[in-house]
């Protein structure tokens, strides 16, 4: 697979997540593959804990997309998983094919805001994400 998403084991996109935690109370975004491997986090967040976040999170929404046949009618895609704690949200999205976007916040955060910046990151990454590598003028190729 000739993915950008696949081509990123440095944290290139994760100046993109810092977008998101503009919101009040937002408090760390990371981008994940479907297998749970860590592409990106923002700034606030270790390594180490986002790779774990990643793990579970692709755990998460595998058991969200597995429940849609209790609709009841012909399901549709799963788009977006929203865990609530005591002290604050965890929102999980699609981001494209094979990839998630989430984030964490506190309980005082403006749902909304923060899913309308996280749907516009979606529609950036997506641009980040799908454009081919740039060729070598030199080579031709």
């Amino acid at each position: 697979m000739n993915s950008r998403l696949n081509s990123h084991p440095t944290n290139d996109l994760g100046w993109m997540l810092d977008d998101v935690l503009l919101v009040p109370e937002a408090r760390h975004a990371i981008l994940l593959s479907a297998d749970g491997l860590l592409r990106a986090h923002s700034a606030g967040i270790s390594r180490d804990e986002a790779d774990r976040q990643a793990a579970a999170l692709s755990g998460v929404q595998s058991i969200s997309r597995s429940t849609a046949g209790f609709l009841g009618t012909t399901p549709t895609p799963w788009q977006q998983t929203l865990i609530e704690f005591a002290g604050g949200y965890v929102f999980l999205v699609a981001a494209g094919p094979g990839a998630y976007l989430a984030v964490s916040a506190g309980e005082r955060v403006d749902m909304e805001a923060v899913s309308y910046r996280m749907q516009k990151l979606v529609d950036r990454l997506g641009k980040e994400l799908s454009t081919p590598p740039r060729q070598d003028l030199g080579t031709g190729r």
